[in-house]
């Protein structure tokens, strides 16, 4: 019980065996540190195997076990308890070199490797899902783009009849202005959410309107968009576009979207032109995407290869772009195949 009381979310230990050794001690005396041992090799072994386990280490070790009978067994338990680090900075060179397996070996064993889990306590504590249920859905209907509120977001509010007909049986005068009052806050806040959906609707309209290119071609086809833009064909101010696209979300047959999404700074082009921050991490990730395995591209290159697209734009733009999509760097990027 104090093994496991000391196991975090990941399912590794929060303290070494040694410190929940020494915290038991004054109440069992006779406890030796090889017994907490035993018990934590145990319990490492129980469902999910690796749990308890006090670094990534120790807990692929325990994993392994399950694939006593592959080929590469013994050459995979070496790289793993000798030369993780090599395999975490993915130098497969000087992996070939310290473990004298050829490449083909190698990969095999990196694919074994890739087939045990890293943080095992996550297969129980999942994180609870947070379902989006979109306000406005886009489809194409006979050519043309439409845009239509979701009703289902959106239950109707209306006035209790028994409740407005008290008006006209109320026994005394205050009672009647009371209800009357009531009844117009009623009115002006069924009002405030007719004038709230209108407004809504106005808003993607004109977002889906602007970024055609985009529902027609893709993420690569966006165009840059700022509040302003919205604000002046609609006619309002920003601070309510601002509002209206905040928590909003789009339900497209590309995906759901927050409104905001679609809004994106922009960068001029060799040619004069504008294109949209969005535009370009999806070339980014696609051409990351299609990258040479052995040799992933640096964020120079990337650059360098944007600007031959006519995109100026800078290296540390780039990397700035790349860990907002949570890509790795290039040296993290490199596989074997």
């Amino acid at each position: 019980y104090a093994i496991i009381e000391c196991v975090q979310s990941d399912g590794y230990l929060s303290i070494t065996p040694e410190d929940i050794w020494e915290s038991l001690t004054s109440e069992l005396e006779d406890l030796e540190l090889d017994e907490v041992m035993a018990v934590q090799h145990r319990l490492q072994r129980f469902d999910p195997a690796g749990a308890c386990s006090t670094d990534l280490r120790d807990c692929l070790l325990v994993q392994l076990e399950a694939f006593r009978d592959h080929p590469l067994y013994k050459s995979t338990y070496n790289l793993v308890d000798n030369h993780l680090a090599l395999l975490g900075n993915r130098d497969f060179a000087q992996l070939s070199r310290k473990t004298k397996l050829k490449e083909e070996s190698l990969k095999e064993v990196v694919d074994l490797i890739q087939q045990l889990n890293p943080r095992p306590g996550s297969i129980i504590d999942a994180d609870d899902t947070d379902y989006v249920i979109p306000d406005v859905s886009v489809k194409k209907c006979n050519g043309v783009w439409q845009v239509e509120l979701n009703n289902d977001a959106l239950p109707p509010v209306k006035i209790n009849e028994t409740y407005s007909a008290m008006a006209a049986t109320a026994s005394t005068s205050e009672d009647v202005t009371y209800i009357k009052n009531s009844l117009q806050e009623a009115k002006w806040f069924m009002k405030s959410l007719q004038s709230r959906n209108e407004t809504l609707l106005k808003v993607a309209s004109c977002i889906v309107n602007r970024q055609i290119d985009f529902f027609e071609l893709g993420e690569e086809a966006m165009k840059p968009m700022v509040l302003h833009d919205v604000a002046e064909e609609v006619g309002m101010h920003e601070s309510t576009i601002s509002r209206v696209t905040t928590q909003k979300y789009m339900h497209t047959p590309k995906g759901i979207f927050e409104l905001k999404y679609f809004f994106s700074s922009h960068v001029n082009t060799a040619s004069g032109g504008e294109c949209s921050s969005t535009a370009i991490r999806a070339m980014i990730k696609k051409l990351v995407v299609e990258e040479p395995a052995k040799k992933p591209l640096s964020d120079n290159k990337l650059a360098t290869i944007l600007a031959d697209q006519g995109i100026q734009v800078a290296r540390r733009t780039v990397a700035k772009y790349r860990e907002a999509m949570n890509i790795p760097p290039s040296n993290e990027r490199k596989r074997l195949i």
